[in-house]
């Protein structure tokens, strides 16, 4: 048969679909309207006695009644309603008959009672007497069925809304088939004709893009592999910070991959329905072996991966559990999953469940971490394609301060500085356009009002970032100064801006003079004002970071001796007792206490040594706001290097 869908041409129909929401609100406000709008009062009811007595007084003129219901209504003389008006509630007569009505019982002869009424009334008195069986009619029908319907109605108007809320539509195809369908899959089977992105599109990440580049090639020629005796891999996690690319790395496999991907969110498992979530799981992967050989990509899997019995309440049977129960048999159990290789991404792979980590399920872990300044400089070129640069714009000075930025951040600071450069009404984007907005993203919006400090508070703050900058220029192996600031920007109210070194192994004397630059503008304080102030909070915070770091993780401190107390797995995250004894508790707070003295003492020596030299850089921080290093270099000489370098 033809498909009545389908045209002549080959092309489908266009398909009207009506929304019938409107129709339900109009048959309930209706149903409502004949139940509680337009009614008059109802029939009072009387007894038998007083029947009689209304019928001698002559106000009756009719009496209809049913049999098999041995009930009567009366019809009262329109001239006489008004006596009867306080037998209703308000004195409101109704205006349609029946006005009364009675009950009698099976017994009750009507014939016979009736007629002998009406023989004690004179002949144009008499009242008309109706008698007949009811059938029923299709009105008492309506009001014994109304209240089932109007239910019916409501349920079915309810769960079409939360069909809809729930992403079904229908059981056909493309449906989840909502609320009957809630422990479906809510994978998408990605298009790769919608699918734009590449490995092209994936600037540095030079080793996790050649581990993701060789799974596509696993798919793409298998036999190069098995014909050895290999196996395709059956899993990969990618783990790396937030905004270094992973889940552009998934979605440029999705677009480079020939064969079909379904990407997924972890918390798309959990639900609040119980087995929710382990049904989708499966329905998944049922979906996915019907079109292996495929990828299934789970992004932030820590949100269904976590690790068992370390819940909230610590409890160990909950629908999460459960649901990575079920993930964990998928991945790799009784049955067979040939063909399915699972793609994940999280950057919290330390609570993840060592089961789901182990060989088998993800054989390989992909670590995505910032990117070095090589690759920086690739991520830029990606990301500047579509600004208009001025023509002395310099890429090789971004990437160089920009340490620590993800590929995430340094999309951001594109945008920011084209919006800077818009705000400012410029017809190209400038280096310094790229610098503002650098300060912008870690320091904040500058705040320009003069009121936020006072003169005195002013002269503080810039003794107080000469500090920072004056210690960290003299010592050798602290981060050397770029800019210092005296515009308070976000909450602080001024700034000094270093440029790390990308280093991987951090020396004891780099912390030690790192600890000493943020202790600087402390002392600072206390040589001009005499006491502390609280402007040193957020150095004073970091500063002790790093000396408990020193003694508890990295083992440098001789009395304490090289022990590390660091928790790499996440395991006693949720334990309440310490991997270590009071007295060690109370010894490495000594040490610290006796480190920061340390650095305390060597931080004043350093200042009151060269405090004409700090004058001088303060009162220049006074007058211009903004120093950089040529401005630093000027007043205390080239920066001090370290001596193995």
């Amino acid at each position: 048969m033809p498909n009545d869908n389908n045209n002549d041409n080959g092309k489908k129909r266009r398909v009207i679909r009506v929304n019938l929401s409107w129709l339900y609100i109009v048959l309930l406000v209706a149903i409502g309207w004949m139940l509680l709008g337009n009614r008059s009062p109802q029939p009072q009811k009387i007894e038998w006695a007083q029947v009689k007595q209304m019928m001698r007084d002559g106000d009756i003129s009719e009496i209809h009644f049913i049999r098999n219901d041995y009930k009567g209504n009366i019809t009262v003389r329109p001239d006489r309603l008004g006596k009867y008006a306080d037998l209703f509630p308000q004195g409101q007569v109704p205006s349609r008959s029946p006005h009364f009505v009675f009950l009698v019982s099976g017994s009750f002869n009507a014939e016979q009672e009736f007629e002998a009424l009406n023989d004690e009334l004179p002949e144009n008195g008499q009242v008309k007497i109706v008698m007949e069986n009811d059938s029923k009619n299709w009105m008492q029908w309506i009001d014994w069925l109304i209240f089932p319907l109007l239910l019916v109605l409501m349920w079915v108007w309810m769960f079409r809304s939360m069909n809809r809320s729930m992403g079904g539509g229908g059981s056909g195809p493309g449906g989840k088939g909502g609320i009957f369908g809630v422990g479906k899959s809510t994978g998408k089977l990605v298009d790769k004709n919608e699918q734009k992105v590449t490995f092209r599109d994936v600037a540095g990440l030079y080793g996790a893009k050649e581990e993701v580049m060789e799974i596509v090639d696993f798919l793409k020629n298998p036999k190069k592999y098995t014909s050895l005796g290999g196996k395709i891999p059956k899993g990969a996690l990618l783990v790396g910070p937030p905004g270094t690319g992973k889940t552009l790395l998934a979605k440029a496999v999705a677009g480079e991959a020939n064969v079909p991907f379904f990407s997924i969110s972890g918390s798309d498992f959990v639900e609040m329905f119980v087995g929710v979530g382990a049904s989708r799981v499966r329905d998944l992967f049922a979906q996915a072996k019907e079109k292996a050989p495929c990828i299934v990509f789970i992004d932030e899997i820590d949100a269904v991966g976590r690790a068992r019995g370390k819940n909230v309440g610590w409890s160990s049977n909950d629908e999460r559990e459960n649901t990575l129960n079920q993930l964990l048999t998928e991945m790799d159990g009784f049955g067979t999953n040939s063909g399915v290789i699972v793609l994940a991404a999280t950057n919290r792979a330390d609570i993840l469940d060592k089961a789901l980590m182990r060989a088998g399920r993800f054989d390989r872990q992909i670590h995505v971490d910032l990117p070095e300044i090589a690759e920086r400089k690739e991520i830029f070129q990606v990301h500047m394609r579509g600004l208009k640069l001025a023509p002395d714009f310099d890429l090789d000075l971004m990437a160089k301060h920009t340490p620590g930025f993800s590929g995430a951040d340094i999309a951001n600071l594109c945008n920011e500085a084209a919006l800077a450069a818009a705000r400012q009404g410029k017809d190209v984007i400038t280096t310094q356009d790229f610098m503002d907005s650098v300060d912008r993203i870690i320091g904040g919006i500058e705040r320009k009002s003069a009121t936020i400090m006072t003169d005195a508070e002013k002269r503080t703050t810039a003794f107080h970032e000469a500090g920072h900058a004056v210690v960290g220029w003299l010592l050798p192996n602290a981060d050397p100064v770029l800019k210092v600031s005296l515009i308070p920007r976000g909450q602080a109210l001024g700034l000094t801006w270093s440029l790390p070194a990308e280093r991987k192994i951090l020396p004891r004397s780099y912390m030690l003079d790192e600890m000493c630059t943020l202790m600087g503008g402390r002392v600072a304080e206390e040589i001009i004002n005499g006491e502390p102030a609280s402007g040193a909070l957020n150095d004073l915070e970091r500063l002790t970071q790093i000396a408990y770091s020193m003694v508890q993780f990295y083992g440098m401190s001789e009395t304490v001796g090289e022990l590390s107390f660091y928790d790499s797995t996440g395991a006693r995250g949720y334990d309440f007792s310490k991997p270590y004894s009071e007295k060690t508790a109370e010894l490495m707070d000594k040490e610290v206490k006796k480190l920061v003295d340390e650095v305390h003492a060597r931080t004043t020596k350093i200042l009151k040594d060269n405090m004409e030299g700090f004058n001088k850089v303060a009162g220049l921080l006074l007058e211009k706001e903004v120093i950089f290093a040529e401005d630093i270099e000027g007043i205390l000489g080239p920066k001090v290097k370290p001596s193995n370098v």
